[in-house]
């Protein structure tokens, strides 16, 4: 692969260290989350700062949830850049064992076939979310259950699709996790592996990354809890259905060095992300190629502008994040759901405090 060289910022090691634990004890204070885990490490991966608070260690391993869409995403760009995978395969194509008939229904039309992967990937299929669909609710209610891709298609299909694939007449988009198991089933059928297999030959075996795994057990001994509010959830079942969606187990140290690995073209050929079509999913967040940009309007950003953050959040208060303008990777977890937009909050800080411990010419 390609390595893209930038030169990085220089930070004072111990000024870092302080504001990072500012923020990090900030954010503990919130009586909802019980323990708080940030990193931040510079694309050379020469310096790097992981802290904790409360209930919380910074080597301990966390559920990274939507986080895992980008090994996902970086798996589906090795397969394109080996000719395996094309953008633009209609997804019947692709996965022909998989019942997918009806699954996108919009204005009466079964526009299934008009699926292609590259919608997926954009978020821009207008397939219904099953998460959303009722999955999520389940969970927060401290419930649990196993579900398979069938029955993924199953839950959306009977929800109906929000608009035609690719819509470019409205720029629409609409965040759906269906869309990245559907990805997760694509790779499993055109690498012959399982999607575990798939992640630990390409990503954790050549990273090194030894902390981080595809969820496929039956409890969570060992990884810290997520809260939904006051109380501890635990639903292995569910965790080990999300796969290429959600299913992934990392830590700080494994999350930062693969952000430095996915946007530095150790994995796959890099592409100018200015080239991509960023479409809304969320105040202030737009989605692109299988990756989020969160970026803040000038009025709210204060003297300086916000700097373009790169990567993706988790239902679980997870997060990994690029600043190419910082020459910054920011990782962690706040491991409470009763907020997905508490990482959003938390990064404006995060940013200010590595802003004010960049040294000076």
């Amino acid at each position: 692969m390609t390595t893209q060289h930038r030169t990085t910022p220089s930070f004072d090691r111990g000024e870092l260290s302080r504001r990072i634990r500012r923020v990090t004890e900030r954010t503990n204070r919130d009586r909802r989350v019980p323990g708080v885990v940030l990193g931040v490490a510079t694309d050379d991966g020469d310096l790097a700062v992981l802290d904790s608070a409360g209930e919380a260690s910074p080597g301990d391993r966390y559920i990274i949830a939507s986080v895992s869409k980008l090994f996902t995403t970086a798996i589906v760009r090795q397969l394109v850049d080996e000719r395996r995978l094309r953008l633009d395969d209609r997804v019947v194509d692709v996965v022909p064992g998989l019942d997918l008939h009806g699954l996108h229904r919009h204005g009466g039309v079964d526009r299934t076939a008009e699926l292609r992967v590259r919608h997926l990937l954009d978020q821009t299929s207008g397939l219904a979310d099953y998460f959303d669909g009722g999955v999520q609710a389940e969970l927060r209610a401290g419930g649990d259950r196993a579900y398979s891709i069938t029955d993924v298609v199953g839950i959306a299909r009977s929800n109906g699709a929000e608009f035609p694939p690719g819509d470019r007449m409205g720029r629409r988009a609409a965040y759906s996790d269906t869309n990245f198991l559907l990805l997760t089933a694509i790779i499993e059928a055109v690498t012959g592996r399982s999607f575990p297999t798939a992640v630990a030959e390409r990503i954790t075996g050549p990273l090194g990354l030894t902390d981080t795994t595809v969820f496929t057990g039956t409890d969570l001994d060992g990884v810290l809890a997520v809260h939904e509010g006051s109380r501890a959830l635990s639903f292995p079942l569910a965790l080990a259905s999300e796969q290429g969606a959600g299913g992934i187990i990392s830590t700080l140290h494994d999350q930062l060095r693969f952000s430095r690995a996915f946007h530095t073209g150790e994995l796959f050929e890099p592409r100018d992300q200015g080239a991509f079509t960023w479409n809304r999913v969320f105040p202030f967040v737009d989605y692109g190629a299988g990756t989020m940009r969160y970026q803040l309007p000038r009025w709210m950003s204060g003297r300086r502008a916000f700097p373009e953050l790169i990567g993706h959040s988790g239902v679980t208060g997870s997060f990994l994040f690029h600043s190419a303008e910082l020459g910054l990777h920011l990782a962690g977890t706040v491991n409470q759901g009763d907020a997905p937009a508490r990482p959003y909050r938390l990064l404006p800080r995060l940013v200010a405090a590595v802003r004010r411990a960049q040294s000076r010419p």
